[in-house]
């Protein structure tokens, strides 16, 4: 499995957070009423580089597996700090993604609805019920979705170099430059760039081997672990939990990543002969990295991605670090999307078939609602979801060996489908 379910989230690949798009990116948006008024159909052409539709079909909610069984308050939970955020944003501001979600006004009606919801599971539910509209998500033909599992893992770090804690651990530098193309050039709304500037041109910045080699000088160490794996897994992840030698927590949340390209070490192992394709998961990785030490470094550093994080107090201990949307991420009810066909913080509802590799671990049918609140560099396409698992040991091996398939479904406001025209092509916004 390739990061963070394969071996996830770059969140890291949100500078690409979580590698993350392409000039020229278009969309084409069609919708059509129904002659037999079976609904609306909602086409979005993905990117070039994607090459598959998008299409969004309407269905009512008790065609979705699990729906009436879900219990939607951890959702609703994330979805009201989601709201906290868009909220926040320009009414024009466009949502992300292919376009589908409208703009932040769009949803405005909704947030505001969502501080004054119904109680327990059932009033939960109803109330997404009665805001929302569902839609099965689809690629060309295809509808069968992915899913992989992240979590928040938990290292051993110190705040002086000693003994076997030499490792460090990296707060963002000051050369490190991030622009947001959208800023210059509305289709390339969701392009994120970073680099470092030198003679008045932006350039690459160090990759993962150059830092290992030579350090940072203008970057600050934030503690030292004692484990480079264990270290490079939160990497991956994106964000984790350190504990002192006193036994003190502290979060280490995503700060930042160098910009370049995330390259799963699952496949250079398989590449390399040193696991087989079938039985590749991020606990196989581990368990050949420790394994290996003589030959972890180089395995390791064939990934150029490097991400920075910051030093945030535990908080809420039941909530995990803050996603690629700026909110603290919800066990079972948060997932990384790939933030050029989907936008942050909208509602998706997940029906995973079950996983191969754990079914242990994992039911063998899963239905969760969730919001969509965070991205990776491993997170890419138009079905593809990373639900976030939370802190401990059944998170990390429920998202350890998760690689499923399911269904996806959008829910989007009202307001919003009542809103749309029943023709619109062009850019992405």
């Amino acid at each position: 499995m390739d990061a963070r379910g394969n071996e996830r989230r770059l969140k890291a690949h949100r500078a690409q957070r979580p590698g993350r798009r392409r000039a020229g990116l278009l969309l084409v948006l069609l919708l059509t009423l129904s002659v037999a008024g079976t609904g609306l159909w909602i086409l979005l052409r993905s990117p070039p580089s994607r090459s598959l539709t998008l299409t969004l079909v309407p269905l009512p909610f008790d065609d979705i597996r699990g729906w009436r069984a879900t219990d939607a308050r951890a959702a609703l939970a994330a979805f009201q700090r989601s709201c906290s955020v868009i909220l926040r944003l320009e009414p024009a501001r466009p949502m992300g993604g292919a376009g589908y979600a409208g703009r932040a006004a769009d949803w405005r009606n909704v947030c505001e609805a969502a501080r004054r919801p119904g109680h327990g599971a059932d009033g939960a539910r109803k109330w997404f019920e009665a805001w929302f509209s569902p839609f099965a998500a689809r690629s060309g033909s295809d509808k069968e979705a992915l899913f992989t599992g992240y979590f928040e893992p938990e290292i051993q770090v110190s705040r002086e170099q000693h003994g076997s804690y030499t490792v460090p651990i990296f707060g963002l530098p000051e050369d490190l430059v991030t622009a947001e193309l959208g800023d210059f050039r509305s289709d390339l709304a969701g392009t994120r760039i970073a680099g470092r500037v030198e003679n008045r041109r932006l350039v690459s910045f160090p990759s993962r081997s150059e830092i290992e080699k030579h350090g940072l000088s203008d970057a600050p160490i934030l503690l030292y672990a004692n484990n480079p794996v264990s270290l490079f897994f939160m990497q991956i992840q994106g964000s984790g939990r350190g504990q002192l030698e006193d036994g003190t927590m502290l979060r280490l949340a995503y700060a930042g990543q160098n910009g370049r390209t995330y390259t799963p070490i699952g496949r250079t192992l398989v590449r390399r002969g040193a696991l087989d394709r079938e039985h590749v998961s991020m606990h196989a990785i581990k368990a050949w990295l420790e394994a290996h030490p003589g030959a972890a470094s180089q395995i390791m550093e064939s990934d150029d991605s490097y991400v920075f994080f910051r030093e945030l107090p535990i908080g809420d201990s039941h909530l995990g670090s803050p996603g690629t949307e700026g909110v603290p991420l919800t066990p079972e009810a948060s997932i990384a999307i790939d933030p050029g066909v989907h936008a942050l913080g909208v509602p998706m509802f997940v029906d995973v078939a079950g996983s191969v590799d754990n079914p242990d671990r994992l039911p063998t049918a899963l239905g969760r609602l969730c919001i969509a609140q965070d991205t990776g560099g491993a997170i890419k396409g138009n079905l593809r979801a990373d639900i976030f698992w939370g802190f401990g040991a059944r998170a990390e091996a429920i998202a350890g060996g998760m690689k499923s398939s399911g269904l996806l479904y959008v829910l989007l406001p009202k307001t919003l489908v009542a809103s749309l025209p029943p023709r619109f092509s062009g850019t992405r916004p």
